[in-house]
């Protein structure tokens, strides 16, 4: 039963830090319980501000983000239990096997892509991948999500639209192969063949055994990647979980509505 949840969340207060006023401390989440269960789909939905990136942003270690109170518990495969990761810095819990997209990925002049791909992978594995191996592995990956192959030879991001970004963000994880991700509006500003591809890259890595943590507003994404559970946060907590028909009742009702029914808004 230890190792049904990949990632349990208990009781979690998180503040946002202003970086241009550090005394400016700003409650965004209060009392956020969460379980992901291992090699499960999972989405978290939720009007603006609700707390969605912020949730995210913390489980990852993002320094702007202070918690409060409550705790992060990772199941660490290695040692065979959950294991705190509240105090690790960002790269501990990456070589953990989290992983996060940006919801809005930034660009990077001067740092080639092809090194910072093999370097995150061989961080990841803790052993330096045979140039060869990393190659085929990166020339599949793209093919894969319809990414041409002269973008491989460019600065991360540098130029990138914004479809082309989350296509960056997806081979990124296509290639780490995470136990568990987090895709944070991944989805957002995509035309429909550029959402089939990250959809595609997604579903390629659900093998029973990933775990994901889809943030998003809308239920298009969710229509390709179909998830098994799915969260509604609001003001820092979630309210209310449910099955794919809590998404066709937000279609129906507005995050209004919903939130109506449970004594807010």
């Amino acid at each position: 039963m230890k190792e049904k949840n990949i990632i349990i969340i208990n009781d979690l207060h998180a503040e946002f830090i202003d970086p241009r006023n550090p005394e400016n401390h700003i409650p965004i989440l209060r009392g956020v319980n969460l379980e992901v269960e291992k090699g499960k789909i999972h989405a978290i939905m939720g009007p603006n501000g609700s707390g969605k990136s912020t949730l995210s942003a913390v489980i990852m270690g993002h320094p702007h983000y202070h918690i409060l109170s409550g705790e992060i518990l990772f199941w660490d495969k290695d040692r065979g239990q959950h294991t705190p990761i509240q105090e690790m810095e960002v790269h501990e819990r990456a070589r953990l096997g989290i992983f996060l997209t940006f919801q809005q990925p930034v660009s990077v002049p001067g740092l080639a892509i092809i090194p910072f791909l093999r370097k995150a992978i061989n961080a990841r594995q803790g052993a330096d991948m045979p140039i060869k191996e990393f190659k085929m592995a990166l020339n599949k990956a793209m093919e894969e999500i319809r990414m041409k192959p002269e973008f491989a030879r460019r600065y991360l991001n540098d130029g990138f639209s914004g479809g082309e970004k989350k296509r960056m963000e997806i081979l990124q994880m296509k290639l780490l192969k995470p136990d568990f991700a987090i895709l944070d509006e991944i989805d957002s500003g995509l035309d429909i063949d550029a959402l089939k591809d990250v959809a595609g890259g997604i579903n390629d890595l659900a093998d029973g055994e990933r775990s994901f943590l889809i943030i998003t507003h809308y239920k298009r994404l969710l229509e390709y990647v179909k998830p098994d559970k799915i969260h509604i946060l609001f003001e820092g907590r979630i309210i209310e979980e449910g099955g794919m028909e809590l998404a066709e009742r937000l279609e129906n009702e507005g995050y209004d509505g919903m939130i109506a029914a449970h004594g807010g808004a």
